[in-house]
């Protein structure tokens, strides 16, 4: 097993399914862990602090340490308060397991634009919040492991979940950057994309197939993400005991030039522009900008 015996973690979401999941098994591997969950309803409503509490009496009866917390991501000064608590009580935080959400699926046609913003609120701004308050402990120490939990809905989308898919690619997007910014001062930052059978998606699939998904299956990609030999810019999705790593690529694509035919060139090479054959996966965003400028300068010297 991965081995995280002195490390603290932080879990948001980790009063049921999968966040539960990964505290257990955090807490297993000799992590001290912070179990946090709001206590609302699947749509964000309510809350209570006894899921979380239950998950650390469960950790506790099996000899591991762990604490509870009902700060709701959403609220910057209660996640400060709550990576104080963790810092009063074991005086590192180590790794941070961002999983708290929601669910508010309609049509875009249908959907309130309250339930766009807010579902955007929980998933991105509440990872925001969560690392951005434990980013200077994890600078201080030169050290820290952040999972950011995106989903397939973003990375490939999902008929109902604009919110929910813009607000996991997002979450991407902050990854690739952050994980450039922590890499001198040893904070590693990746993706996790679960499929796992949760509240979350328990009407979403068929019986059979959720009882192949259970959120067990997903946990050893979030151990390897969090760990100490982690990798950092990865998003890996699993479920089902299967993982695969997903990439933002760019095609080779084709010079159109500047003049004023270059649209219509563009509308009859544009199958040569999509073509993947030996796609990139850009180091970073400034790669676009390179690999164009390089291809311009190569074409209008030939001329």
């Amino acid at each position: 097993m991965i081995d995280f015996k002195g490390r603290v973690a932080i879990v948001t979401g980790a009063g049921g399914g999968l966040g539960k999941a990964h505290a257990l098994a955090l807490a297993r591997r000799g992590a001290r862990v912070v179990v946090n969950d709001l206590g609302g309803a699947r749509d964000g409503s309510g809350g209570s602090a006894t899921a979380a509490q239950a998950v650390v009496d469960e950790i506790r009866a099996a000899g591991g340490e762990a604490i509870a917390n009902a700060a709701s991501v959403t609220d910057f000064d209660a996640v400060q308060a709550m990576v104080q608590q963790a810092m009063d009580t074991w005086g590192r935080v180590d790794v941070l397991v961002n999983n708290a959400g929601i669910l508010r699926d309609k049509t875009f046609a249908k959907m309130d634009l309250a339930d766009f913003r807010l579902v955007l609120d929980v998933h991105l701004m509440g990872a925001v919040h969560c690392t951005k308050a434990v980013w200077p402990i994890m600078t201080a120490q030169k050290y820290g492991r952040i999972v950011m939990t995106t989903s397939s809905s973003g990375l490939y989308g999902n008929f109902g979940q604009s919110n929910y898919g813009a607000a996991k690619l997002a979450l991407v997007g902050l990854m690739q950057t952050l994980a450039l910014e922590g890499a001198k001062h040893n904070i590693h930052v990746n993706c996790l994309a679960p499929t796992a059978a949760t509240r979350m998606t328990e009407d979403l699939m068929p019986a059979e197939v959720l009882r192949a998904l259970q959120p067990e299956a997903v946990v050893p990609a979030m151990l390897v993400l969090a760990s100490e030999q982690a990798p950092t810019r990865t998003t890996l999705c699993a479920g089902a005991g299967s993982v695969e790593a997903a990439h933002i690529t760019m095609t080779q694509g084709a010079w159109i030039g500047l003049d004023e035919s270059a649209d219509v060139r563009l509308q009859q090479l544009l199958e040569q522009v999509k073509d993947r054959t030996n796609e990139m996966v850009p180091g970073g965003g400034s790669a676009q900008g390179t690999h164009e400028v390089a291809r311009a300068m190569a074409m209008l010297g030939q001329g």
